[in-house]
């Protein structure tokens, strides 16, 4: 292998290997299609050939060359072979670039969604970001970069010997040009790639600041605090923006410098092939004088020579934006946070018939590093409520989170009915809960929808059994009017009511609430806790963890978690 191949690929770093891990499922089409835009580009030499031939042939008349007019012909059948095979090779790419992303993003929000309830977890802001903009990045790194290092591995190779042939000067000249690029691309790279990963962290720091401001526009007002939240909005923009036309300088800079050395390199063998086709240079060929024909070959081809690396560099940028993004697998193993994954292979099966909850010898620890809790025995019946006290910190949303098998105990077990709660049942057990987080979250989608969740059945009575009909009244747009899903435009107690709504709706055999009336007033909590009993007198089963003694009088019974440390 050449100096000038081995130069051109770039050393191996972590970046690397997580970005060939990434496009693994697409490697074989990224190959074919490399390898087909390196064939559409070694069509140029037959072209050459093929004029240099006829000229040669013009110079020369003894020789057997082809007339202008075949010369044509042949140059014009071969431009629509080459121009063939280009577009086949980038379609291919396309498609390969298209697959990798759609992969990428669905592995990626699969992740997040599975995520133990203990583990740290990204902002939906910062999730959307990974997912929408930077996962796109990947997508010019496999249709731009990734043929184009092929090319480099190809075509220089092949064209510095067909030089060669004819005159090995020649070719040592296109050996010590050549290399110059990548070593300073390489340089560049260095920087491209740093700059990238700031500007990477920044979209996602500013996607993050904005949702968290317009969430909190509300208070913001009330609080008189909107020009503050709107100079630390136009700071983080500003941050933004210069790292971006940082990121951009450094791209002009790459095709700078390869256009400096393309130019030198090529204008270096037009000089010698100048001089010898003059007679003031005698060496540099195989004992052979070089032709006419010869000499224009040469000449055609050198251009050619540096335009894969040409391609190479300008999508070096490329490059350097996947490297950034390959953070990507690390940031999601970093969610993970040592605490595994939540139950259940996921999916949508029908939920088990109702029966009693049952669950005994819990031990769960409640977050990585953390001693392990042993969690009191319970269970509940179809239409009994059951609170959960304890203070705050003893494991009471713990204990929600692992019946709901979103977190795996390290001891125990839990039964519905006769069903074990384990990988293979969770999610069918889970068709059957209703679940009221503490802070209450919505599908981004058209009110309606996301009460429903695509389920058949009668809102209206839901919505009236909930007393929630006056919000969506209120509501711009009614049952067509988006919340995100935060809740944007209702308060947390209208909030709670809406997914008691959707509870009653799904007709949930259990309904699992955390601390439904927390930080309400007493007659939004008295309307919150009134949903709750009609889910019981439904024949729903409730399991409630609250503070509220209103809350906890309004249970059939009540177990105390007290925080023990497991033995």
């Amino acid at each position: 292998m050449t100096t000038s191949a081995k130069t051109a690929r770039p050393r191996p770093t972590p970046q690397d290997a997580a970005l060939r891990a990434l496009a693994a499922p697409i490697r074989r089409p990224l190959s074919r299609a490399g390898s087909l835009s390196a064939l559409a580009e070694l069509i140029w030499a037959a072209q050459s050939a093929l004029v240099a031939w006829c000229i040669d042939g013009l110079v020369s008349p003894g020789h057997f060359a082809p007339t202008p007019l075949m010369a044509a012909a042949g140059f014009l059948a071969l431009v629509v072979l080459r121009a063939f095979l280009e577009r086949l090779s980038t379609a291919m790419a396309q498609r390969a670039a298209n697959g990798l992303v759609a992969e990428t993003r669905a592995r990626l929000i699969d992740r997040a969604a599975r995520l133990d309830a203990r583990a740290r977890r990204p902002a939906p802001a910062e999730l959307a970001s990974l997912a929408a903009e930077k996962t796109a990045m990947l997508a010019p790194w496999a249709a731009r970069y990734a043929p184009a290092m092929t090319r480099v591995r190809i075509v220089p190779l092949v064209l510095i010997a067909m030089t060669a042939w004819f005159s090995w000067a020649a070719a040592v000249v296109l050996l010590v040009a050549g290399p110059l690029i990548p070593v300073f691309m390489a340089l560049v790279g260095i920087a491209a790639k740093e700059s990238s990963e700031r500007q990477m962290a920044e979209v996602g720091t500013l996607n993050t600041l904005l949702v968290d401001r317009i969430a909190a526009l509300a208070d913001l007002r009330l609080l008189g605090a909107e020009t503050r939240a709107a100079e630390s909005l136009a700071s983080a923009s500003d941050r933004l923006r210069e790292r971006t036309m940082r990121v951009l300088a450094i791209a002009f800079l790459s095709s700078t410098v390869l256009e400096l050395f393309s130019a030198i390199g090529v204008a270096m063998v037009a000089v010698y092939t100048g001089f010898v086709l003059l007679g003031e240079i005698h060496f540099g060929t195989w004992g052979v004088p070089l032709s006419t024909g010869a000499g224009v070959f040469i000449l055609m081809i050198a251009p050619e020579f540096f335009q894969p690396l040409r391609d190479l560099a300008a999508a070096w940028h490329d490059r350097a934006s996947a490297m950034a993004v390959a953070a990507v697998r690390a940031a999601t193993a970093a969610w993970r946070g040592g605490s595994g994954a939540r139950r259940g292979p996921g999916g949508a099966p029908p939920s088990l018939p109702r029966a009693p909850f049952i669950w005994s010898g819990l031990r769960v620890r409640p977050g990585p590093g953390a001693a392990p809790l042993s969690l009191p025995d319970g269970g509940v019946a179809p239409g009994e409520a059951l609170g959960i006290s304890g203070p705050s910190g003893a494991g009471k949303t713990t204990l929600l989170s692992t019946l709901a098998g979103l977190i795996h105990p390290e001891a125990g077990e839990i039964r519905w009915g006769e069903t074990l709660l384990d990988a293979g049942t969770a999610d069918a057990i889970r068709a059957g809960i209703g679940w009221l987080p503490q802070s209450p979250r919505f599908v981004d989608a058209p009110l309606a929808e996301a009460l429903t969740l695509g389920r058949e059945g009668d809102l209206t009575a839901a919505l009236a059994a909930a007393q929630a009909e006056d919000i969506v009244a209120a509501l711009p747009g009614g049952l067509q009017a988006h919340l995100g899903d935060l809740g944007g435009g209702v308060s947390g107690g209208e909030a709670r009511r809406l997914m008691i709504a959707r509870a009653i709706h799904s007709q949930a055999a259990l309904v699992l609430a955390d601390e439904p009336t927390s930080d309400l007033d007493p007659e939004t909590a008295a309307a919150v806790l009134s949903g709750l009993m009609t889910l019981k007198a439904r024949g729903a089963a409730l399991i409630v963890a609250s503070h509220d003694p209103a809350v906890l009088a309004a249970m059939d019974r009540v177990i105390a978690v007290e925080g023990e440390t497991a033995r």
